[in-house]
């Protein structure tokens, strides 16, 4: 089972300063995770983004060499975007911007796949897991935040079938990985998109966030194995958060407050640790192959405060704190009936 982090922030917050600590000393973040029994990190690749100078090739092959260093597996996240991909936008890069002819854009989506590809298998960086697209429930690459209109599949399906076939060209080791927000969302995608012809895929993905979803861990759980046995495929969680505190930091409008709260998991870090080794565990009762925390370590530093930071596993001193023990949590290991 993985069990892992989307650390994409780190380098970042490591070149402004900011400090983890563990035991009331200073620690490497990736070194931290990985005692704590982390086996995967994920991390996001943006195209050309004008907001940052992270989550770039550069930036990806750092977090890459950090995370073999240490053994870890690593799951490579295409946004196909400048900035965040997501159910509420999935904006061509400007670079392609231009590009109107279908067949045009699918051979770029290709040869940009691949060229990244092959650059960090050179490099020795291959990921063993790629993204195609980033919470990928509307149509990818267009120009505006999506409406009320229905997928286009016939263009939908040639753009992340060219994704996929750019993964088995360059990574033929790498397992592809097809990304849907939120567990009730998996069964209309999905069977559209086979319906399609996407087919030549490894794993569903998929966020479970209790803030954006009508799920409770025992809905979102029965749906792995529901898509287990209805596509014959495998199943990991690849994001996934919850509160440690709804008391203010840095910032005053955290992203996860009180509604992204269940009844039974009170914002604390002992709440936060029980969701997520319930959910873990539930995970794996039906057959799920992984859960990944999305962006534990995004603290805020002076130059950059964090919307996050009451969802890390860190308190606002920068001290871990036992959310992270899910991650060290003794999981059952069950069979599917």
């Amino acid at each position: 089972m993985y069990l892992g982090a989307d650390l994409s922030f780190v380098n970042e917050l490591d070149d402004l300063g900011g400090v983890f600590y563990h035991q009331q000393q200073p620690r490497d973040v990736f070194e931290l995770f990985h005692e704590f029994g982390a086996n995967l990190v994920r991390v996001r690749l943006w195209h050309t983004p004008t907001v940052t100078t992270y989550s770039t090739l550069a930036d990806v092959k750092r977090t890459i060499s950090r995370a073999k260093a240490l053994g870890m597996a690593v799951m490579l996240d295409f946004h196909y975007s400048d900035h965040w991909a997501d159910p509420a936008k999935q904006i061509i890069p400007a670079a392609w911007a231009h590009l109107t002819d279908l067949s045009t854009l699918e051979n770029t989506l290709y040869d940009y796949t691949h060229h990244v590809l092959v650059e960090l298998n050179t490099e020795g960086l291959s990921p063993e897991f790629v993204q195609v697209g980033n919470e990928i429930n509307t149509e990818i690459l267009l120009d505006a935040p999506p409406t009320d209109a229905p997928i286009c599949w016939p263009r939908n399906a040639r753009l992340l079938n060219a994704g996929i076939e750019a993964v088995r060209d360059a990574a033929p080791q790498a397992r592809v990985i097809l990304h849907i927000a939120q567990p009730e969302n998996i069964f209309w995608w999905f069977d559209d998109a086979t319906a399609a012809g996407v087919v030549d895929f490894d794993v569903i993905g998929l966020s479970y966030y209790p803030k954006w979803s009508k799920c409770g861990i025992v809905e979102a759980t029965q749906a792995i194995r529901q898509a287990r046995e209805r596509y014959q495929k495998e199943v990991m969680l690849v994001e996934t958060a919850y509160p440690w505190t709804l008391t203010p930091g840095s910032e005053n409008d955290h992203l996860l407050g009180a509604d992204a709260l269940l009844p039974e998991y009170p914002a604390t870090p002992q709440g936060q640790r029980q969701f997520l080794t319930d959910l873990t565990q539930a995970t794996l009762n039906h057959g799920g192959i992984g859960v990944v925390y999305w962006e534990p370590a995004w603290i805020s530093v002076p130059a950059k405060p964090s919307h996050w930071e009451n969802a890390t596993f860190f308190d606002y001193q920068g001290r871990v704190h036992e959310g992270i023990q899910f991650l060290t949590h003794r999981y059952e290991q069950r069979t599917l009936e």
